[in-house]
Order: C-alpha cells, then sequence, then structure tokens
C-alpha cells in the first residue's frame, strides 16, 4: 500500500517519544518490566499507520487544512496506532498464528525469551500469558497518549466518545469472527455471507477506516453534515479494505503479506469468499470444504484444494465485485460534501491503496 512520508513520519516521531518515556520508567522497575515494554516497542515496528493517517486526514477534512498537525491531532492518532498493536498482540494469539509481519508474533518471541533465558516452567503458557498482558498494556498507553492528548482540547468530550465506540465495536467484533468460526453450523446456508459481512464491518470496516476518520473529525470539531458524509465513506472502504484482506488472506503472497499462503484457511475463518464459494458448490460436495477448512496442519496441496474451489465456485469474482462496490458507493459519499478540497482528494487516494493493495 503506498505511503504518504508526512503524517506516517509525523505520528512516528510522536510514537518514538512516547516509547522512549515508557522505557525510562520501566527501566526503574528491573529487566522484567524493561522487558515486557521492548515488546511493546517491538509490536509498533512496522505497518502502514492506516488508522494514523485516516484520523489525520478526518481532522483535515473538517477544515483543519494547515500545513502541519497540532500536537492534540498527532497525540490521538498515535494512540490509535497503539491501540492497533494491542490488537494485533490478542488477535495472534486467540488465532494461535506464529507470524507478523515477517517477524515471531508477540506470543511465540516472548515464548523464546522464555525458552532462551533458561527460566523455569511451560515456554509456551509463559508466551501466551505474556502476550495478554501485553496487549492489555499496549491498551492502557493508547488511553494514556489519547488523555494527553486531549488535555486542553475543547472536543475532548466528543472525541473520547468516538474512541469508546471505535472499542467497544472491535471487541464485539473480534468476538463475531470467533464465534463463526463454530456458530456457522447452526444457521442456514444462505446466511452465511450477510453474517460474514456483520463481522467485516465490526471487526474491521468501523474500527480499521471509519472510525478513526470520526475521531479525527470530532477532534477539529466537524458538524453533523461532515460526520455524516465521512462515516458513509469510511464505512464502506472499511468493507472494501476488509474483503480485500480476505482475498489476501487466501491467495497473498507470503513474501508481500508476512504470512503464510492460505493463513486464514488454516484458521477457519468464516469469511465472505468461503460463505460465497460454499453457497455455489452442491450440497453433496460441501463436506470437502468444510472437512479441509480450519485445518491448522493444511499441506500445500490441500492449500490448493480450497483456492481451486474459491475460484472455480465463482466466489473470488463475486467478492472483488462486491470490493468494487463499496469502493464506488464511498466515492460517491464525498460528491458534494462540506470537506476540505485537499482533505478529500487524499481520502481518495487513501481508499485506492487501501482497496487496491497488495500486502
Amino acid at each position: 500500500m503506498p505511503t504518504s512520508p508526512e503524517p506516517i513520519e509525523a505520528v512516528s516521531q510522536r510514537l518514538d517519544k512516547f516509547l522512549t518515556e515508557q522505557l525510562s520508567y520501566a527501566s526503574a522497575l528491573g529487566p522484567e518490566a524493561e522487558s515486557l515494554t521492548r515488546a511493546g516497542a517491538s509490536a509498533l515496528r512496522g505497518g502502514k499507520r492506516l488508522r494514523a493517517r485516516f484520523c489525520l486526514t478526518g481532522w483535515r477534512s473538517a477544515g483543519r487544512s494547515s500545513a502541519s498537525f497540532d500536537d492534540a491531532a498527532l497525540a490521538v492518532a498515535t494512540s490509535l496506532e497503539i491501540f492497533h498493536a494491542a490488537a494485533l498482540v490478542h488477535d495472534d494469539l486467540v488465532d494461535n498464528s506464529d507470524t507478523r509481519r515477517g517477524q515471531p508474533a508477540a506470543h511465540r518471541a516472548l515464548q523464546a525469551a522464555h525458552r532462551d533465558a533458561g527460566w523455569a516452567g511451560d515456554s509456551d503458557a509463559f508466551g501466551r500469558s505474556g502476550a495478554i498482558l501485553l496487549g492489555d498494556l499496549l491498551v492502557a498507553w493508547s488511553d494514556d497518549l489519547l488523555e494527553e492528548g486531549l488535555a486542553s482540547s475543547s472536543t475532548a468530550a466528543a472525541t473520547r466518545r468516538a474512541y469508546a465506540q471505535m472499542r467497544r465495536d472491535v471487541t464485539i467484533g473480534q468476538f463475531l469472527d470467533v464465534a463463526e468460526e463454530s456458530a456457522y453450523t447452526v444457521y442456514p446456508d444462505e446466511t452465511h455471507a450477510e453474517r460474514a459481512l456483520r463481522v467485516a464491518s465490526y471487526k474491521s470496516a468501523r474500527y480499521s477506516i471509519q472510525q478513526p476518520l470520526l475521531i479525527g473529525a470530532s477532534l477539529a470539531g466537524a458538524d453533523d453534515g461532515q460526520l455524516d458524509a465521512l462515516g458513509r465513506f469510511g464505512h464502506d472502504v472499511g468493507m472494501a479494505f476488509q474483503l480485500r484482506d480476505d482475498v489476501l488472506g487466501v491467495f497473498g503472497d507470503t513474501a508481500i503479506t508476512g504470512k503464510p499462503v492460505g493463513d486464514d484457511l488454516r484458521e477457519g475463518k468464516r469469511t465472505v469468499l468461503v460463505a460465497y464459494a460454499r453457497e455455489a458448490t452442491p450440497a453433496d460436495e460441501r463436506h470437502v470444504i468444510d472437512a479441509l477448512l480450519g485445518d491448522p496442519a493444511l499441506t500445500d496441496e490441500q492449500i490448493g484444494t480450497l483456492q481451486r474451489a474459491i475460484v472455480d465456485s465463482g466466489a473470488l469474482a463475486r467478492t472483488e465485485e462486491l470490493i468494487a462496490d463499496y469502493a464506488r458507493r464511498a466515492d460517491d459519499a464525498l460528491d458534494g460534501a462540506h470537506l476540505d478540497a485537499g482533505a478529500v482528494d487524499e481520502l481518495r487516494a487513501l481508499a485506492r491503496a487501501a482497496t487496491e493493495r497488495t500486502a
């Protein structure tokens, strides 16, 4: 996904300042506390800074078109990146993922650190426990930086409400995602796509794009009309973003995505792709998909079997059409909106990058 260096560099500098403060605090608590803090810093490396970028563009959209971001906007945008790191640490733990961005997932890194230090006990259990606490620490850091940014803001209450809704929605969305891997069996096949879209909305679309936009716009004092346009744009771009993620989770290039090919198939993700594939497969043949999906030991050959089933059923083409439809609707939401013209151009560029990406 192409990146704009200005907001990314500004957020990176603000993040570095915050992490330096946290490391200074933790160093006085001993080497174990310092190691947890360094694990938090590691979890914040890399990534597209997507949520921060949409937050800052939402801020600019509401009329804050100055050449540089103020301290409050940078702090709030950076807090979203810290919260996202927390979500990824917990998500990898829930999914039992081994890698993140081409590196060991947090629980695996903590497991290896325990083993290499020669500590007593079960390294795997330590890694999982440590990752739960690391995610909690990152959530606390996110709150700390958010409050620091809002300390003297006249729009603090509206911004806090938008941030709180983001946290609630993504937590529920994550649970819906976990539940669907088991609950799908008791619901009619024809409802699976709709249920997968509900997961996509709450787990990703609102959290990744819509709510970061609304948080930034709320901070800038956006009016109801601006919030409505940004909300409609953000949700549709977010849906397209998540559906693209679903495609990459099955067909993505490991060298680009940093995750093993077909990882979503091994994890048993009940995505729109899977729902469409099952819907188009004769009832007496669906058992082949169901038997393979969710097996963590899937071979490359079995991954290929599922990939072919998805393509041959027309599910991939149908999902691509849905992505394009969401992207068109998002673009339409900006027509006639009373938003900063330069920020609208940036929103459209971000939308293209989010939906046409390869990683």
